[in-house]
């Protein structure tokens, strides 16, 4: 990849993590992060208004073809563990990019809380598709 001119899909690689386990997700065919900002803005009597944005997090969703139970299990342990224990566990991803110069770009998101958003719809001969929503709390460059 590295002689193509731009970052194409291609050039990127997600590695999910919770509670401390990789969860092995073979058909990712998707990933978005935006970043969210809290606007702050103040309006002096006296001369032009200022506005800037604090960071307030990440948000995003990761696409799966669906191959095994993995996410259905990862999410009805989830639920187990909050209704038996009333506990939350949280996760990271890692997004490794390829640089067209041969390099690689990793970014951490931290503090990751997910949604099984869409569990699939399974109709003959048609692969099922499963998203998942996250939350992060910050994504930080690691190289």
């Amino acid at each position: 990849m590295a002689n193509a001119p731009f970052t194409i899909g291609r050039n990127t690689t997600v590695v999910f993590l919770w509670n401390g386990q990789n969860i092995q997700l073979p058909n990712v065919t998707g990933f978005r992060a935006n970043q969210e900002t809290k606007q702050q803005r103040s309006d002096p009597l006296n001369s032009l208004p200022i506005e800037f944005n604090t960071p307030s997090g990440w948000r995003g969703q990761f696409d799966v073809d669906r191959q095994d139970a993995t996410l259905d299990i990862l999410i009805a342990a989830i639920e187990a563990a909050f209704w038996n224990a009333g506990t939350i566990a949280n996760g990271t991803i890692y997004q490794y990019i390829y640089e067209r110069d041969g390099s690689t770009s990793c970014y951490e998101f931290t503090s990751v809380a997910i949604r099984l958003s869409n569990a699939g719809d399974y109709r003959q001969e048609q692969i099922v598709k499963q998203t998942v929503e996250f939350f992060a709390s910050q994504r930080n460059m690691i190289s």
